[in-house]
């Protein structure tokens, strides 16, 4: 029964790669070899599990932080950093594109939602860099790599996800995830300058209007200081144990609100539209958690995991072994799959053997999101990649593809940074307890 468990496993991804809808395909092979195998009694336990997951306080957060992104999308904040930030960085080398990485490390922050930062930033960025001559590359892979830092810098949704699947506390993966998250921005703006000093004709600077840059000084202040204030109150609430990740995203949310209306973008219109793209996301999210969860009991059930721990005990080198070829594993998978089909299948098989290893949870947790933000930047397959081009229909693939690889080598040396020196990532949730 066990080997039919991996039949089962390989059954899923095969029809996921055929291109049918992730929740259904988790429940109806759930249920198909479920049946077979060990009955239909067995799916009693199901409800149970289903209530667990609709009652969970902590997923509360998933809609909140959702919210709160469409909402601070609307408001007019993100063209008014990009623009205040471009001013400031864009006389030297590199500037324009040093400005979208701060930018997008700022949205990352108060949003989270990768594909609004990255369509947000490809329409009002894109333009002004490509018409100053940057290399469409270089304006191209800098726009979908800092688009996806929402992935990894708080609040962010698979940070949530992944603390309930793991069952890390939410407020510590956040806090955890602060430190490598501005590595992942210092590493970006290095390798930005590095090209613009190697190559000035491919990042030029842009010549200094005295005039509009009179108050610029004023205009850098109102313009961070608005998402910098409601970043403090989400994060710093979690941080100083004045509430939990769940109440801080409604604090958020609230926020988002404020925000809006100082700005004059709280319309009807606008509110609307925000209600419903969270529900459309909340309710895929929630939806593939339950496939995932009927997918994981049959799994269990059939010995799956148990034959999992078997195979990596016995491989030489221990949890390192362990650790190397699962972070592999994740890589491989997201080049074709989303984060949060990995997630939801793929994590929970292999978290229980990261901890009976006797790897550090919260520090698996991160390097499981540090690698699943690769996965928006991979060809085939990477979102980010989508939205860039969607956006930016001028833009060639070929420049695209080229203009990421780097930024996909840094991630990947940042995750190597991670893995051997575990301290980087552990010390402010340590500091925090």
């Amino acid at each position: 029964m066990e080997m039919w468990a991996l039949v089962m496993f390989a059954v899923l991804f095969v029809l996921l790669l055929a291109g049918y809808p992730v929740a259904f395909t988790l429940g109806a092979v759930a249920f198909g070899f479920g049946s077979v195998f060990l009955g239909l009694g067995f799916f009693d336990l199901l409800p149970l599990r289903i209530w667990g997951i609709m009652t969970n306080f902590t997923l509360l957060a998933v809609p909140l932080f959702v919210f709160m992104g469409v909402i601070l999308e609307k408001s007019g904040i993100a063209e008014a950093l990009l623009d205040t930030m471009g001013r400031l960085f864009g006389r030297v080398r590199g500037g324009l594109a040093i400005s979208v990485v701060v930018v997008g490390a700022l949205l990352a922050a108060t949003t989270g939602v990768v594909g609004a930062s990255v369509v947000t930033m490809a329409v009002i960025a894109l333009p002004s860099m490509l018409k100053r001559n940057y290399d469409p590359a270089l304006a191209g892979g800098t726009i979908a790599a800092s688009g996806t830092l929402g992935q990894i810098i708080p609040p962010s949704i698979i940070l949530i996800l992944l603390g309930d699947v793991i069952g890390v506390p939410v407020g510590q993966l956040f806090i955890g995830a602060i430190v490598p998250g501005t590595i992942l921005v210092i590493a970006y703006i290095l390798y930005i300058a590095l090209v613009a000093w190697k190559n000035p004709t491919a990042a030029p600077a842009i010549i200094a209007d005295p005039d509009n840059d009179e108050h610029l000084g004023l205009t850098v202040i109102k313009s961070m200081l608005p998402p910098l204030l409601l970043m403090l109150a989400v994060l710093g609430s979690i941080f100083f144990g004045i509430a939990s990740p769940t109440e801080s995203a409604a604090v958020g949310a609230l926020g988002a609100i404020v925000l809006a209306a100082l700005h004059r973008k709280l319309s009807v219109a606008n509110l609307q539209e925000a209600l419903s793209q969270t529900t459309r996301l909340t309710s895929m999210v929630f939806l593939i958690l339950i496939g995932a969860t009927a997918f994981g009991l049959v799994f269990v059930g059939m010995g799956g995991s148990q034959l999992i721990f078997d195979i990596f005990n016995t491989l030489p080198g221990g949890k390192w072994t362990f650790l190397i070829l699962s972070m592999l594993l994740i890589f491989v998978l997201g080049l074709f799959l989303d984060f949060i089909e990995i997630c939801f299948i793929v994590v929970p098989i292999i978290a229980p053997v990261a901890i009976h290893m006797g790897l550090d949870p919260l520090w698996f947790a991160l390097l499981i999101a540090l690698n699943l933000q690769t996965s928006f930047l991979t060809p085939p397959f990477g979102f980010s990649l989508f939205y860039l081009k969607a956006s930016a229909p001028t833009l060639k693939l070929n420049d695209i593809y080229r203009g990421i690889v780097p930024f996909i080598l840094i991630q990947i040396i940042v995750l190597g940074l991670i893995i051997s020196f575990p301290a980087i990532s552990l010390w402010l949730p340590t500091l925090m307890g």
